[in-house]
């Protein structure tokens, strides 16, 4: 399954698309130039056209609306802690400054989570992630993510911490595993905004007792139909699309 999720996120990717179209141009160039120029020209429109956030906002928007955001001080009192999935930190390599935390774009996902622990001591934290690249190094990432949360003054008794995990189906089922830890109690599911829908799904088919907290939001009410980068308009397909399979995926395979 692991491997499946690598390909699938590899088929995300605009560009991997782009990159097909061209080599496809390149086999085409000699024995049918004729459809060499099309299929390079299609690369090339889908090159720009990639870059128009508009289109991949309204994805995100959608994924994002299906579940409201949290305002923390409504937290219900009997609520047994909070679940931070990993994904706001940097690969083990990254790592390269002793003590220090490397946070990606989703540092959303670490860093409210320390402001929900400061505002209500009264919940637990899990953090659930364990190396999710192919060949990655020792160096899983709920060990990064103690090394965070040391360095934010959280005390290690409010925080725990599995490491196996390597999808977010590993994520609901081998945190529910982890020793004085009771799903059918409330808990508040953090992630990012848009991988929400994907995650309650996934904890729910596990048995746990969620209510989302998302964060990380991308796509904001409304985004100007000027609005043009090419390096974050191929950011947000890869995430929506990669949202979207992974839950047709999940579904399917009877993990949501």
């Amino acid at each position: 399954m692991f491997i499946a999720a690598k390909f699938m996120a590899f088929l995300t990717q605009p560009l991997a698309w782009v990159a097909l179209l061209l080599l496809l141009t390149v086999l085409l160039v000699r024995r049918r130039p004729a459809w060499a120029v099309r299929v390079g020209s299609a690369a090339l429109a889908l090159l720009l056209l990639l870059g128009w956030e508009p289109l991949p906002d309204t994805l995100l928007r959608h994924l994002e609306s299906l579940y409201p955001p949290v305002v923390r001080q409504q937290i219900a009192p009997d609520t047994a802690g909070v679940i931070v999935l990993g994904g706001a930190l940097e690969s083990a390599y990254v790592w390269s400054v002793p003590g220090q935390s490397a946070l990606n774009d989703g540092a959303e996902r670490m860093t409210e989570a320390v402001a929900l622990l400061r505002q209500q001591p009264q919940l637990k934290l899990v953090f659930t992630g364990g190396e999710g690249e192919l060949f990655g190094g020792d160096l899983p990432e709920a060990a990064r993510a103690s090394v965070f949360f040391e360095g934010q003054g959280i005390p290690a008794a409010r925080v725990l911490f599995e490491s196996a995990s390597r999808t977010t189906y590993e994520n609901a089922v081998l945190s529910k595993r982890l020793s004085g830890i009771d799903a059918a109690q409330p808990w508040l599911l953090l992630t990012s905004a848009s991988h929400m829908p994907r995650a309650m799904a996934a904890f729910r088919k596990a048995g746990w007792n969620v209510t989302a907290y998302p964060v990380d939001f991308r796509a904001g009410k409304a985004t100007p139909w000027t609005q043009y980068t090419l390096d974050q308009g191929v950011k947000k397909w890869r995430i929506g699309l990669h949202e979207v399979i992974g839950l047709l995926a999940y579904r399917l395979s009877g993990r949501a």
